[in-house]
């Protein structure tokens, strides 16, 4: 896209160039005039490819049914407490690894009742 952009930005310029340069073999006012529209809006285009941000933010929202508190949670296996590194979240299931024991499980919401 960039590099569509820097052509079209450079081919207006020359053209731009070639109005201007062409001024002095008869109406001038409106070849000058658009020469200076085609290096303006070259400028223009270089300015905004420059300005435009080019990084992406992806949020994920994670909704829980019921109260939620925090608690320390443990390993199944070795009993090592884990941190939040362990936790993915993955098709909005929560998955823990064990950075000790390298165990995989899924956590599973325990009912109210």
């Amino acid at each position: 896209m960039k590099v569509v952009v820097y052509a079209l930005a450079v081919g207006l310029a020359l053209l731009g160039m070639i109005f201007v340069v062409a001024a002095g073999q008869g109406n001038a006012i409106a070849r000058v005039v658009i020469g200076l529209v085609c290096l303006g809006a070259a400028g223009t285009l270089v300015a905004l490819m420059r300005t435009k941000p080019t990084h992406h933010t992806h949020v994920h929202q994670l909704d829980l049914s019921g109260d939620v508190s925090l608690q320390e949670i443990t390993c199944k296996q070795c009993g090592a407490t884990l941190s939040e590194k362990s936790i993915k979240i993955a098709a909005g299931t929560v998955f823990v690894k064990c950075e000790f024991c390298s165990a995989e499980y899924q956590l599973e919401e325990a009912p109210k009742w």
